[in-house]
């Protein structure tokens, strides 16, 4: 698979959140970081997911924002 997307982060699941029509996986990388994602629960079947599998977190964004205290 290529994709266009440069922001490709390489982590493994550690956890999924089943709901009634989405889940939120949340994928841990490399330096502990976690991050999570609302996908439909059929994307969570189609890909296979499962706690403990890698994945890839792919952020493509027109705009990011940051904030500070």
């Amino acid at each position: 698979m290529k994709i266009s997307a440069r922001n490709q982060l390489k982590g493994t699941v550690k956890a999924i959140q089943t709901g009634a029509v989405n889940s939120e996986v949340t994928i841990e990388l490399s330096g502990g970081e976690n991050i999570a994602s609302i996908i439909t629960n059929e994307a969570v079947k189609s890909l296979d997911l499962k706690v403990g599998s890698t994945a890839y977190a792919i952020v493509k964004a027109s705009s990011v924002m940051l904030a500070v205290d």
